[in-house]
This record gives C-alpha cells, structure tokens and sequence, in this order.
C-alpha cells in the first residue's frame, strides 16, 4: 500500500461511521494520518496511580485510580438516588458521582480496592473535587473474561492516555489506533537521509510504534525526540522557503532625504527619543534602504513608543517619494490612530491645505464605514499621490483602492490580522512594497522563531520617560463581596481627584448576545453537578448598576463593537477630553487607546480574559504622570487555575515574563493557529516554550537545506510533508511568495 493511500484513507473506512464522527467533530480526525499523529497526552504505569491533587479543573480528564468506598444516597423523599464512589491514589481523594438509571452498573462493579481508567470533566462542588458521570473501563478484573479483555486492551505496562473528549474516551482511542497502527509501516520520512543519519534518530515508523505503543520510558523519549524534530523541521522549510521567495522580490529602495519631512518632524519633537527607539529606527532604515523588501516584526511594550518609530519609518518613505499604508484591526483603533498622528504632525499633516506646511503631506482616514463622499475623497488622495500616509482598517485591501506609489506598509496588532490579508495590501504596490508589523504582545524568541518566522524582529523594551508603574490587585468578588465595594469607591476617589476610569466587561449585553448566550447555556447546563453557569457580565447591564448604585452621579459612558461607528469616536472623543469620568467597554480598548488622565481600570469577570489581554487592557491606564490602578474582579474559586492566572498577571508587570505563563497556560495549538500563520495548527510534540534549542537548529538546518534546493526537487518526501502542513492555496500561495 503506497503512503499517499495509507495514510490519506478516511478513518471510517477502517472504523466504521460512528466512531470516526465523533473523532471528525470532536477531535479533528479525519484520516489514518490524523489519527497516528494523534499521540498519547501521558502514560500511566499499571501498577502505579494517578495523583489525584494535580487533576486541572474544568478539563476532561482520565485518571487510573482505586475505590475506596461506594455508597447509594437517596434525595427527594427516596424517589431519586445517586451513587456516591471515592477514589484515592493512597493520599488524594476524588469524589464520583453517578445518577437515577446510571446507578446500578457502577454500583456492582465499583468495589471498594477495585482499580479502573476513569474519565470525566473535573470540577469543584461543596469544595470537593468531583467527576460526575464518568465513564470508566476496569483494569483488576475479577472474572476470567474481563481480564482477558483488561489485559488485551493494554498489554504494555505503559497504558497511554490520549487527549480525549466526553464523546470518545481515552481507552476508545486507545483501541482505534490499534487498528490503524500497521499502516505506520508506510509514514514517508520527511527528514533528509543525511539529516536524519547525522542525529542518530530513529525512522519514522519505528518513531510512531513506540510513542503509541511503548515499551519503557525510553522508547516514548526516542520516539518523541524524533517526532519533535519532524514538526520543528517542516515547519521552520516553511518559513524558510516562504524568506527565500521574498529575497526573490525586487522593491524600491526608500532613502531618507536631508531636509525633508522627517527632519521638519524631528525639529517640534518636543521630547527626545529613547535610546532603544533610536536602536530600531537604525535597523528600519537600513531595511528600507534596500532593493528587496522589508519584513520586519517591532515588538514593544504597551507604551514603549512604537507609533513613533513607525510614523517615522512613514515619513522617511514620504520624503523618497513613496506613500505609507497603517493598518489597525479595528475602527476605533484607526480613528485613534489617525487622531494621535494628525495630532503628532500639526501643520505638516496638513499638506496642499491652506495654512499647512509646504513640506507636509496628507494624511488621510480609510475605514468602512465612512461616507460616500469622504470615500471617495480618500480614494482620490490615494491614487494622485496627494496623501502620503493614509490610516485604515481592512477597507484598505478593497480592490477598488488604488495607490499611486505604495512604498511600506505598517500593520499594527499582527495577531488580529492574517497572513493573507497584510499580503493581499502588499501587491498595491508597483513593486511589493516595505513591510512593518507592530505588536504590542511580547512574543519569546521561539514562538518569534515559528509564528514570526518570516519575519525579522525587533525589539522596543524601554519604557519612555514620565511613565507611571501600574498597582494591581486580584478581587475576589464571591469570597469577599466589601472588596468589590471598595473597589468601586477607588473609582469615585480617583475620579474626584480629577482622573478617569475603564470598566472593561466580557460581553455587550444585547439581544444578539443574550440569544446566543441562550444557545450556548442550554449545550452547558450540568445542573447535576450542582455548579451553577452564568453568562459573563455585560457592559449594557454593569452601566446601568453602576449609574444606579456605586457610582451614581458619575458620567458613566458606553462603548462596545456594535455601537456605530461615528457613537464609538464621539464617545472615545468625549472620554479624551474629560468629558466622561467612567468608561464601561468590552475589549475594544485593548490597544492603542491612549488617554494619559485615565488612571484606573476595573476588570470584571477577569478570569474570563487571557493573560496577554490582560496585560494589553492594563496597558491603558499609567500613561500618564499619576499611576495607574488596575482591579481584576472574579469569582473563580481561590483554588483554580483561573485564580492563578489572574495572580501571575498582577504580580508582574513584564510583558515577556507572562506571555510565557500565558504559553504554558494555553494548549501549544493555540500559539501556531491558523488565524496567525495559515498553518493548521500542527505541533503535537514541540513546545515552543520548551524546545528553544530543537527549534533554532531546526531553522539553521532548513536555512541550509532551502537555499541549497529551494523548491526542494530532491526532497520529494520532505515536499509530501510540506504539501500536508498547508493547505493547498497557501503552499501555491508559498510559491508566489
């Protein structure tokens, strides 16, 4: 059986119907492929029991552990009874909880000193850890037959736990590898002969057998090692591949001009740049200065000025007679961009406008929702060459706008902004034109190696002076409901000294959401687990308590996506100039909001956010000269691992530090998502906090091995994994570079 037919043949033709549904719903199985590449989370030892204490709570979990008790326990005047089993791994304790007909099986199987696989979602009730209504399979039998089948299923010592669902559990998956494994025989080696040789690793197939199957430690870390190698390596050819094309690319060289815009700028700058501002700017420069394009990434802190370095990346491109394109993901973030732009040139924004600059230039708006007649306006700008910088959102990829001579574009916020859409503004150009991509999420140096990888990195980590350092603390709201009270007093104390505040909520609250919370309420409703689920707080709603209650007789305003867009930038306009004390938003002002009077930022529902939006949303207040507060509402039980996160984020205020917690946090899947690179999310063994190493090798091999055979002829096996890791229009996409 050739690979391309082993591996491609659909699981329901060896599985049959229901089983290979739920893995292509559940689990993303579709093919033999899939699920050989489907590895084993851990291994359990027979003998040996799960620690019970490390279980994560709200996550499916399986766990192998003993009974050490069982017991029926009636309610409702005895007409409802649920089975009650604790499990124990000699120091830990697990409660099980079974219901009404769900009873009896259990009942006569669990038996106190009896050892099985349980599985189930893991969470917390009268303070107790629990599974409710797991499914388990026996692993000590006590009838002939049940062992004989215990012992098939999982004749190693090592029983491998695969990521399992609620729908299909481990030791199901477990058994439907098995029926597959022999076309592991077939796995087309994507490593290079010499590469491969020159590590001492072991083939592919052998690889596969022994991370499904093993036999000690040892072979699941040869097996690992290898297959860690094999994610790192094809997706660092990737990368390479898709640098090389664009070192192919011609562009025209954009040079700064003595005496021109940049100059003129710099003159009313009335501050001086920092020195790590002044560190980037060189390598800009010199990028832009070149005859193939600029692909660079400037990752900064939240603050740390990189508006300025890119407005004067713009300018220099003004100055050779080219035009700048700025990109923001949404229009609030345009419209402050155009806004603080405008506000940064004065007259020199204003050019070919009475009382402008004779050097200036035009800087105009592009977003969506503009009016007819302004659009057309705007377009025309673009096309004469009248505007040099123009500020928009995604309208700006219409193919209706035209440039006269694009020369760089700057993205801001790369991980709201896919790959296609910053290339598909790219061919506006003549020539592909310079590329800078700005991100305000610190990214550790792997994950800039793989997510990035195109990219070149540069990095602002100083934060300019007069910059105030940000207190934050963790309100638990259920345990001590008089700390939510104080913290709405904070607000009115610092409103009465005159500052300004956000309350930043997970949900808006209108009908379309109150609908599909509904929806999402009833697939989640577990009302036997006791824990109760209630839709995150809304915007609409905390507005109308806090005008009410708490902070009454406050100029309490609302901004959230759905609100028009001239609302939002009346709002955000009013909020700017002092005219609102309170702004209750969802995430809309997570970047590029910039009001230095804001001081103090209360976030409910905190646990509801990622670390790193975390750390963006605190990023706006302390922009000023009084220092920020930042109050992280929850009502996650003090135990969980919410709780922890929320802990990290205001016991650190370095960006790099919880981006990493936030990474280790996340599954690994996350960080390559499809949403950031085009790649389906493919690592399954490399970490990209963990593997630095694995990964800078990977690159410097597949450097060597793309410039020595860039379409990779001689490679067919490593362009068969290639072809598998894109999706098809992106590896034609790679081509075109």
């Amino acid at each position: 059986m050739d690979h391309v037919s082993a591996f491609d043949e659909p699981l329901k033709k060896l599985l049959g119907g229901a089983t290979a549904k739920v893995m292509a719903e559940h689990l993303d199985l579709h093919t033999v492929g899939d699920l050989l590449h489907h590895y084993p989370r851990r291994y359990e030892e027979r003998g040996r029991l799960t620690a019970l204490t490390e279980l994560p709570l709200d996550e499916h979990v399986t766990v192998v552990a003993q009974v050490a008790d069982a017991r029926i326990m009636m309610f409702n005047n005895g007409r409802g009874k649920r089975l009650e089993v604790t499990l124990t791994d000699g120091s830990g304790r697990l409660q099980l909880v079974f219901f009404g007909h769900g009873v009896h099986k259990p009942h006569k199987e669990l038996l106190p000193g009896r050892r099985a696989m349980f599985a189930g979602k893991a969470s917390v009730f009268n303070r107790k850890m629990q599974l409710a209504h797991p499914t388990y399979q026996l692993l000590d039998a006590q009838d002939e037959d049940e062992a004989t089948e215990a012992v098939d299923a999982f004749a190693g010592q090592l029983l491998p736990i695969y990521p399992a669902c609620k729908q299909l559990d481990s030791w199901r998956i477990a058994k439907a590898v098995d029926t597959v494994l022999p076309s592991a025989q077939d796995a087309v080696d994507p490593l290079p002969a010499t590469l491969r040789d020159g590590r001492g690793f072991v083939p592919l197939p052998e690889a596969l057998l022994k991370i499904h199957r093993p036999r000690t430690r040892a072979d699941v870390e040869a097996a690992k090692e290898r297959l860690r190698w094999d994610e790192a390596f094809v997706l660092q050819v990737a990368l390479a591949r898709r640098r090389y094309a664009d070192t192919q690319l011609p562009a025209v060289a954009r040079r700064s001009v003595p005496g021109g815009l940049l100059d003129a700028f710099d003159a009313k700058l009335p501050f001086t740049l920092t020195e790590g501002q002044h560190k980037v700017t060189a390598e800009i420069f010199g990028d832009l200065a070149t005859e193939h394009p600029m692909h660079r990434l400037l990752q900064g802190e939240v603050g740390s000025g990189k508006t300025m370095v890119a407005l004067r990346a713009m300018l220099t491109v003004v100055d050779a007679g080219g035009q700048a394109a700025m990109l923001a993901p949404t229009e609030v973030l345009a419209q402050q961009h155009h806004r603080s732009v405008t506000e940064m040139m004065g007259e020199l924004a204003e050019g070919g406008m009475l009382g402008g600059s004779d050097q200036g230039t035009k800087v105009v708006l592009l977003t969506g929702s503009m009016g007819v007649p302004a659009r057309r306006r705007a377009l025309l700008d673009l096309v004469t060459g009248e505007a040099g910088i123009v500020i928009g959102t995604h309208a700006l990829i219409e193919d209706k706008v035209q440039f006269h001579d694009l020369g760089l574009v700057v993205v801001d916020e790369q991980h709201r902004f896919g790959v296609e859409q910053r290339d598909a503004l790219r061919s506006k150009g003549k020539q592909p034109p310079h590329l800078l991509v700005m991100t305000a999420t610190p990214i550790p140096r792997t994950v800039a190696m793989t997510v990035f990888g195109d990219l070149e990195t540069s990095v602002l980590d100083q934060l300019p002076a007069g910059r105030s350092p940000i207190a934050s603390h963790v309100v638990p709201a259920k345990d001590k409901p008089h700390f939510l009270d104080r913290a709405w007093e904070r607000v009115r104390e610092e409103v009465e000294n005159g500052h300004q505040a956000y309350v930043v909520c997970p949900r808006i609250g209108d009908d379309a959401d109150e609908a599909a919370e509904k929806k999402k309420g009833k697939k989640e409703a577990a009302p036997e687990d006791g824990a109760e689920k209630r839709p995150p707080l809304a915007v609409l709603e905390i507005a109308e308590q806090l005008r009410k209650g708490p902070l009454a007789g406050l100029r309490v305003e609302v901004l959230h996506g759905r609100m028009h867009p001239d609302d939002k930038d009346d709002v955000m306009r009013r909020f700017a100039a002092g005219r609102a004390d309170v702004l209750v938003a969802t995430t809309v002002i997570e970047v590029g909001v910039n009001v230095p009077n804001a001081t103090a930022m209360v976030i409910m529902d905190a646990d509801r956010f990622g670390v790193s939006q975390l750390h963006q949303l605190r990023g706006r207040v302390g922009r000023g000269s009084a220092p920020g507060l930042c109050l992280l509402v929850s009502e996650a039980h003090e135990a969980s691992p919410a709780r922890a996160r929320l802990s990290a984020v205001a016991a650190t205020l370095d960006g790099f530090e919880l981006s990493r917690i936030d990474l280790e946090q996340r599954r690994e899947g996350d960080v390559l998502g499809q949403a950031q690179s085009g790649v389906r999310s493919s690592l399954r063994v490399l970490s990209v906090i963990d593997d630095e190493e694995v990964i800078a090798a990977a690159r410097e091999e597949a450097v060597r091995v793309v410039a020595d055979d860039p379409a990779l002829e001689r490679l067919p096996e490593l362009r068969t994994a290639l072809d598998a890791l894109l999706d098809k229009d992106r590896e034609e996409y790679l081509d075109k570079g």
